[in-house]
């Protein structure tokens, strides 16, 4: 079927489905596109989640976050801790060889425990003199830090979209390499709280905090560049990574393919890392690999006190220091600040990070788009099944290909979106093929309930074009049924109508019942009888043998019908005359088509056949057997039935003559020797009474 013989619903509102499913996905309003990614990708992470290595084969640097366990909690109290223990625990880590300590939460304000912080809370008074002397000469924790940080290592942080009394101070801009400008696709801020100026003046490394939540709040990717007030800064993780190279600054290679589809530079290509270069979204950011939550990751900050950690564990170790407790959801569940920062710069460091490329999103709609389109295509050439065949097909290859690139090249391609959006344009296109159909079978059925049988009703429905009202001329097998002996019948009744009424509708409706069965149209109903006919509207190649077996079924129904009449009338004592049937089939060319007026349509045919087949179940009476067929139709039905000639006569429309038969049995009568026998002997016969 083409485009312009569907009713336009069916094919529009497909298509305006799948258009809304590109702009939604494309646009991510509300965040639904980042939402099914998300589901998508966590899955993917929760069934082939990343192999924990120690990273210090492969960089020289180990991982480790330093853990505040119920035991220093105890001793040093609840968090955040003073600035006195954060110098305590610094000196630890360089005694036990760490190579950096990272401060992963903001240091923005001197120690509340700090002397100079205590001497403005001295009342004044000379009887107070001895006290703010004594706070005047004491060490400041603060400088403590300080003093601790710069012996070892030490990177701070500062948060953005925060305001302080003082803005970060920036140790190393970043840089990008390549023609194109990178960092306008990074998120910028306008404002931002840095550290004690001190400890940033201590820090080899001061990077922005901040992590990137997607729309459900769960942290999927670690930010490596921002910018403040239009200038790159990095990440915490980015100067984690600077550090560790030993690099003055950091550099970002731009994407120089230009792969969005309006030709815009896609942003941030990669970043460079321990003798590679590490991918990364436009963003900047990178896809973090969970690997889970690992033992060999963790140190107890009790443990570190105690001296028990061994000298492996901690010898070149960068260690996370980060506040405690599990508030961070991540596809790996709820982490630590400590634990997603680890994780991430293991990531970069063994250079395994999830990829996800720059036209992933554009390679996803535009696969949408044009799968959504054959879908609907098919729907409209071919139908719901081969729509829907290839439909599942497709969603299926898209999961299997997405699996297919996450578990073995770790690359993200959303498969899940897109998914649902075909899916939910093939349903759409289903439901307005279900209301079409179904509206059609109402029309259908309130026009044809009675006259069609129910297999073509249901085909029409699903195929309005197969009735062809405006007439077409084919071979149809006409059918004519009448009670005989109709008039004395009738006046044997006459003093109860009612009765005679049921009596003619117990005898009609089944015989009635038995053509459509048999796939017949019923044509015109009368008080005596019915006609039916085949091979209209629909194709039907056996027409004439389907109207012979519905004559047979007739005579086996009316046969059933008189057994029940006659039996309830041997109860009641009335004496009841077996009701006698007469069928004449009929086959020729015939006009078919429909005629409608005040509001009703029927289907119906004219041609010879009608007539000839009326004119024959008048004469069957005088013939014996009740089913009487034409010429025509007794050559079309050969094969199925057993027929003998009864009479050589005119009737119809013409004066040629032609011959009937009765139609006596099925096939193994036919191919009985009796009646061969008796088919030769009746072939005799008539012709020695032509020949006179």
């Amino acid at each position: 079927m083409t485009l312009r013989e569907r009713p336009i619903a069916l094919w529009a509102m497909p298509a305006l489905v799948l258009a809304g499913m590109l702009l939604l996905l494309g646009t991510d309003a509300g965040g639904i596109a980042t939402g099914l990614r998300g589901i998508l990708f966590d899955a993917y992470q929760h069934s082939q989640p990343r192999t924990y290595v120690d990273t210090r084969a492969h960089s020289g640097f180990a991982v480790r976050t330093l853990d505040a366990d119920k035991a220093s909690l105890t001793r040093f109290g609840p968090w955040p801790w003073s600035h006195a223990t954060l110098a305590l625990i610094a000196r630890e880590l360089k005694a036990q060889g760490a190579a950096m300590a990272v401060f992963a939460f903001p240091l923005e304000g001197v120690d509340p425990a700090s002397p100079k912080n205590l001497l403005g809370q001295v009342p004044p008074g000379p009887d107070a003199d001895a006290i703010r002397t004594a706070l005047s000469q004491m060490p400041s924790a603060d400088d403590d830090l300080r003093l601790a940080m710069s012996r070892l290592a030490s990177i701070t942080g500062f948060t953005l979209g925060k305001e302080s009394g003082h803005a970060p101070f920036v140790r190393a801009p970043l840089r990008f390499i390549g023609t194109k400008n990178p960092f306008a696709y990074v998120p910028n801020f306008t404002t931002a709280a840095g550290a004690l100026p001190a400890l940033e003046q201590t820090s080899l490394g001061i990077g922005a905090l901040n992590l990137a939540f997607d729309a459900d709040g769960k942290v999927r990717r670690m930010p490596l560049a921002f910018r403040l007030n239009g200038v790159p800064v990095p990440s915490l993780t980015a100067e984690i990574l600077r550090v560790i190279q030993n690099r003055r600054l950091l550099q970002l290679r731009s994407n120089e393919g230009d792969t969005g589809l309006i030709g815009a530079a896609p942003g941030v290509a990669s970043v460079e890392a321990v003798n590679t270069d590490v991918p990364t979204a436009p963003d900047g950011s990178i896809w973090i690999a969970y690997s889970g939550d690992k033992p060999e990751r963790r140190i107890a900050v009790s443990a570190l006190m105690a001296h028990t950690v061994s000298a492996a564990r901690l010898a070149n170790a960068v260690v996370i220091v980060a506040p405690p407790g599990s508030s961070i959801d991540t596809p790996d569940g709820t982490r630590t600040m400590g634990a997603i920062y680890a994780e991430s710069l293991e990531n970069i460091l063994m250079g395994t990070p999830l990829r996800r490329p720059a036209s992933a999103i554009e390679a996803e709609l535009i696969c949408l788009a044009i799968f959504g389109a054959a879908a609907i295509i098919l729907f409209i050439r071919f139908g719901v099944v081969w729509s829907g065949l290839f439909t599942a097909i497709s969603i299926g290859g898209a999961m299997f290909v997405s699996w297919h690139l996450y578990s073995v090249d770790r690359v993200l391609f959303d498969s899940l979106g897109p998914s649902i959006a075909l899916g939910l344009t093939f349903a759409t296109a289903a439901m307005m093929r279900s209301f079409s159909v179904g509206s059609a079978r109402a029309r259908v059925r309130t026009a044809f309930a009675d006259s069609l049988p129910a297999n073509v009703i249901e085909q029409i429905a699903r195929r309005p074009e197969l009735l062809k009202l405006d007439g077409v001329s084919r071979t149809v097998t006409y059918l004519h049924c009448g009670v005989r002996e109709f008039g004395g019948l009738a006046e044997s009744f006459k003093d109860d109508p009612a009765a005679f009424t049921r009596l003619m509708q117990r005898v009609l409706v089944p015989l009635m019942d038995v053509a459509l069965a048999r796939g017949g149209t019923i044509d015109r109903l009368t008080a005596d009888g019915f006609s039916a006919f085949w091979n209209a509207p629909l194709d039907d190649p056996e027409h004439a043998i389907h109207a012979c077996e519905a004559a047979n079924g007739m005579m086996e129904a009316i046969a059933r019908t008189n057994e029940v009449i006659t039996h309830e009338r041997r109860n009641d004592g009335v004496a009841f005359a077996p009701v006698e049937i007469g069928i004449g089939i009929a086959t020729s060319q015939a006009i078919a088509g429909g005629f409608s007026a005040h509001g009703r349509t029927a289907y119906s045919v004219t041609g010879d056949c009608a007539v000839e087949a009326g004119r024959i179940q008048e004469l069957s009476a005088q013939y014996g057997p009740a089913v009487i067929v034409a010429d025509d139709t007794r050559k079309a039905a050969e094969r199925g039935f057993a027929f003998l000639e009864v009479d050589y006569i005119a009737a119809g429309a013409h004066d040629e003559p032609m011959k009937l038969y009765a139609m006596l049995g099925s096939p193994v009568m036919r191919a009985s020797p009796k009646f061969r026998a008796l088919l030769t002997f009746h072939d005799h016969i008539f012709q020695s009474v032509r020949a006179q």
